[in-house]
Parts: C-alpha cells; sequence; structure tokens
C-alpha cells in the first residue's frame, strides 16, 4: 500500500535507500523502521513550511536537515538540567561514575579456529578435562597453564595481570563480572580464540569518580533524556493531527501527551 502524509506520497525507493541507516534482525524490520523516519521527516518538513520557519544559514547542514532543526529549535522546549538535577543523578547511579574495574586473572587457553568444528570440539574437550583435574587440585593450575596453554601467558602460569572493562573480547569480560574472587569458573569460556579455563584471583572496584569531574557529563546526558522525549511528544503530536495513510503511527491530538 502506497504511503501518504497529508496527501503526499513517500516513494518506495525513498524507502529503500533509507533502509541502510536502520539495521534491523529482517527485512520487514528495517523497511518498516526506514517508512517511519521518513514519514516523521516529512511531517516535520510540512510544519516548518505551515510556520514559515527559516533555517540557520550557519548549520553547515543541507537544506532540509537545516529546516528541521531551525523547527525543533523553535517549538521543542529543552529545558536545561539545573544543579539539583545533575546531583540526584550523580548520586542514583554511582556505578556510572567510577573508574572502571580491574580483573586479576589467570587461563588457560586450548586454541581453535572458529570456522573449523572439529578443533572446536577437540579444544572443548581438553578445556573440560583440564577443569575436571582442577576441581580436584586446583593448586595445579599454574603447572597445567605451563603444560597446556596455547598462550603466551603459560610461562607466568597463565597469569593475564590486571585486565580492566573492555580490554578483553565480550565472552571473556561477560564470564569475569559474574565471577567471584578466587572462582575457577566451572565451565570453559568460548571465545573466537578456543576455550579458555579462567581463575579470576580478585576483582578491584574502580574507585569514584568526583561529582566535580563529571559534572559536565552528567549534565549532558541529562539534556539528550530531555530532548528525546520532548521531541518524541512533540512528533507524537504532528502524528496525531496528521492524515497519514499506508502505515500506523502512534500519535496524540493533544499537547498534554505523556
Amino acid at each position: 500500500m502506497t504511503i501518504t502524509v497529508n496527501g503526499v506520497e513517500i516513494p518506495l525507493h525513498a524507502i529503500h535507500t533509507e533502509m541502510q541507516h536502520h539495521p534491523a534482525p529482517s527485512r520487514e524490520q528495517a523497511e518498516h523502521q526506514a517508512a517511519v523516519a521518513l514519514v516523521l521527516r516529512e511531517l516535520m518538513l510540512q510544519e516548518a513550511h505551515r510556520l514559515g520557519v527559516e533555517p540557520r544559514a550557519d548549520t553547515g547542514a543541507d537544506a532540509e536537515d537545516a529546516l528541521i532543526a531551525a523547527l525543533v529549535e523553535r517549538e521543542v522546549a529543552l529545558p536545561e538540567p539545573d544543579e539539583s538535577a545533575c546531583r540526584r543523578y550523580y548520586d542514583a547511579n554511582p556505578a556510572r561514575f567510577r573508574a572502571p574495574d580491574l580483573f586479576e586473572v589467570a587461563h588457560i587457553l586450548f586454541v581453535a579456529k572458529p570456522e573449523v568444528p572439529e578443533e572446536r570440539a577437540a579444544a572443548r574437550a581438553k578445556a573440560e578435562a583440564t577443569l575436571t583435574e582442577l576441581r580436584a587440585t586446583p593448586e595445579r593450575f599454574a603447572e597445567l597453564a605451563a603444560l597446556r596453554s596455547d598462550c603466551p601467558s603459560k610461562v607466568m602460569g597463565g597469569n593475564l595481570g590486571q585486565l580492566s572493562q573492555g580490554q578483553t573480547v565480550p565472552e571473556f569480560e561477560h564470564a569475569l563480572m559474574r565471577m567471584a574472587d578466587g572462582e575457577l569458573r566451572a565451565e570453559p569460556v568460548e571465545t573466537r580464540f578456543g576455550f579458555h579455563v579462567v581463575r579470576l584471583h580478585r576483582r578491584i572496584i574502580g574507585d569514584p569518580r568526583p561529582y566535580e569531574d563529571v559534572r559536565e557529563g552528567v549534565a549532558q546526558y541529562l539534556r539528550e533524556a530531555v530532548r528525546h522525549t520532548a521531541l518524541r511528544q512533540y512528533l507524537q503530536i504532528l502524528v496525531g493531527r496528521a492524515d497519514i495513510q499506508g502505515i500506523t503511527l502512534e500519535g496524540s491530538p493533544s499537547p498534554l501527551v505523556q
């Protein structure tokens, strides 16, 4: 079905071009997201023309983007977060405002190429066998790392030193985040490198960052949150007042939309 916005057609070829900016699990979802984006863009352009909005000449954006930016600047109220709001957010989210945790960790790596199933199966079997031995004799970790690991850290008993968040592959970090000090992970950790037998010696919690050091970052985050909410509400009002055919969008004719 043809999509129109107050009688203006959204061409199918424009939707297909827009899809590249909307990665999604399926083509149908990407196409829907692209269509929604173009409908909302058309709504804002029509509203800007209706109100006689003039774009700023110094933005460096193309004409349509500049017009939409001028519309939002004029019509969408964006209150500045005050000091008390910033402080409340900082106090309520301490984990967001501290230095990264450090993990003192050792591992025994059994290398296997991701694209070779036989290698993966063999590496998993070796890792599971090593785990079985370590459950019985955990003091042999360094010895077995030196004998079996495919990582250069074998010469240090598998010790990787201190790792911070973001320094290792996601699967490995995901496992570390869920381990207790001194724990030998019950199952091998699978990554693109192979299978890891992992022991976390200790986790060092990052120090809190002073409020003064992060205040501007907090304020910027709150500005973006307010902008997102205000723009969503404004678009819902435009949708509620428009004649949109061929696609269903959530809208409200009232400025009291929540």
